[in-house]
């Protein structure tokens, strides 16, 4: 791979002056950092510990728009039974705009390095945000279903290129200082984000039609695209490779037969879906195998579509192995728990929604206070804690039933969200951290690939294993409200176990050392 040219990633050649400044910097300039242990890293004094003020409004503006995109991605949940009733459509119909924008996401994403390189940050993100906005205006004038799958699609291939861009311009132009303190915002997007989506959607539901949770969120969405088109400008430098046709093509139908095959599991445990859930899965496992080898054949021009060179450097991999552990536990839950708050305990889907908002709200406005102890202790002291205290929560998730309180539920929910917190935002910084700079946005896309699959098999388990142990508990006579909450309970079961083994990972992760060149180094280091 050809070597980064040596310049300060950190400076753009419109905004140098040091009167552009806008953040508090970790230490101030020239000096070193005396409150915070040094666990052997010194920083550069040379090297800027603060944003200037383009950098600044980039970010800022890539995190707004990131907070929409993701939003939207769980208003449907809460939209579905209107939707069903207005367009005449069945629930496993209606299901399929959320599976296909899942599965839209699992295409485009593994492609976004490649993207982000090629276009840079403006064109990457005016391409987001257009087809973003594209596929919201069409969700919210279609006329009938088919319209409205096609917007939600469109609407899924911007929302894949935006959190793989946020991710990568934090990494090029934040200084390692104080990088997880700004990387910190993105817990906001990666977790309020979600949890308000239900709760909005419930909110505009109340007083008006479905098409109107498209059409409050489409002028915010094209503002932002004027704002971006005015605003951003490229930060990192541009590559001139080619796209590979065939890479394209084995990464759809590996991580699409995957993530379909996965989201079949659940629908499999109730009915029997259009395809065997097996099939798309040992498809996808068989191309995945070829994309991997096309990928490391491509490697040896720097023509990869997905550099797979990121796996190389243990940080790396082993935030990545966590994160996704941590992925399955949170999607699972998030499946889980409005179906057993509606079908075992009988609440409105409004009043389900404010049940795991505090939660989310909570992840994410603890994001910038985890990032800054980052900055200062490193990603252990956070993330085992946290790990366990997920464990901790998934273990009392299994002792819910039909007649638990929602007061109840909420807290659990809340004491989950308390341990993630205190994950992510670690995992993400260490993991890039771990990267050297022309690999941060392959890094990104590999993260969001691994989010996607991750999601979808922590659905998949956490759905089987409820549907499978209420089904038999409903063939020995047991009420529908009992035999779910007895499923969802055996599914908790699972999550916790799993999430054991991500606190043994845990003690595998190391402090990664601050350098003005980029961080990391391989497995082999």
């Amino acid at each position: 791979m050809p070597a980064p040219r040596q310049t300060d990633p950190t400076v753009t050649p419109d905004a140098q002056t040091p009167e552009a400044t806008l953040t508090t910097p970790a230490t101030a300039p020239g000096t070193a950092d005396t409150t915070a242990p040094s666990h052997g890293i010194v920083i550069d004094e040379a090297v800027p510990q603060r944003l200037t003020r383009q950098q600044f409004t980039v970010i800022a503006l890539l995190l707004g728009s990131a907070f929409v995109v993701i939003l939207n991605e769980t208003t449907m949940s809460v939209a579905l039974a209107p939707l069903m009733t207005d367009l005449g459509i069945t629930a496993s119909t209606g299901q399929w705009l959320t599976t296909a924008f899942m599965l839209t996401m699992s295409v485009i994403i593994p492609a976004t390095g490649f993207l982000l390189q090629r276009l840079g940050t403006r064109g990457a993100y005016l391409l987001a945000m257009s087809l973003f906005s594209a596929g919201t205006l069409l969700a919210a004038l279609s006329p009938g279903f088919g319209w409205l799958l096609g917007g939600r699609i469109v609407q899924a291939s911007g929302t894949a290129i935006m959190m793989p861009l946020l991710m990568t311009t934090i990494m090029t132009v934040v200084p390692p200082a104080i990088r997880g303190k700004v990387m910190g915002n993105i817990s906001i997007v990666m977790a309020a984000a979600p949890a308000l989506g239900p709760a909005i959607s419930g909110i505009i539901l109340d007083a008006l039609s479905w098409r109107w949770v498209f059409g409050i969120v489409l002028p915010i969405a094209v503002l932002a695209l004027v704002m971006g088109f005015l605003y951003v400008r490229d930060v990192a430098d541009r590559t001139h490779s080619r796209l590979d046709p065939l890479s394209l093509f084995l990464a759809a139908v590996a991580f699409g037969g995957l993530v379909y095959g996965l989201s079949s599991i659940g629908e499999a445990a109730r009915h029997a879906p259009p395809v065997a859930p097996w099939i798309p899965i040992v498809v996808g496992l068989l191309v995945l195998g070829a994309f991997v080898w096309r990928q490391l054949l491509l490697a040896r021009d720097d023509r990869a579509l997905l550099d797979l060179s990121v796996f190389r450097f243990r940080g790396f991999s082993v935030g990545l192995a966590i994160m996704a552990v941590g992925m399955l536990a949170m999607f699972g839950s998030l499946i889980l728990l409005p179906l057993f708050l509606q079908d075992a305990m009988g609440l409105e889907p409004l009043a389900t929604g404010l049940v795991v908002l505090p939660g989310g709200l909570l992840m994410g406005l603890l994001g910038p206070t985890v990032g800054r102890l980052y900055d200062r202790v490193g990603p252990r002291p956070l993330v085992t804690p946290g790990l366990v205290v997920v464990t901790i929560a998934l273990a009392l998730f299994t002792q819910v039933h039909a007649d638990s309180s929602p007061w109840y539920i909420l807290a659990l929910h809340v004491t989950l969200s308390l341990g993630l917190a205190f994950m992510f935002t670690p995992l993400f910084t260490s993991a890039l951290s771990s990267l050297t700079p022309p690999l941060y946005s392959h890094g990104s896309a590999a993260i969001g690939t691994v989010q996607q699959l991750a999601g979808a098999a922590g659905t998949a388990m956490f759905v089987a294993v409820m549907t499978t142990r209420s089904v038999a508990l409903m063939e020995d006579g047991a009420t529908a409200q009992v035999a779910l909450a007895e499923g969802v309970g055996d599914a908790f079961v699972w999550g916790a176990a799993i999430m054991l083994v991500a606190v043994g990972l845990s003690l595998l992760l190391r402090r990664v050392p601050a350098s003005p060149e980029g961080e990391g180094a391989p497995a082999a280091h």
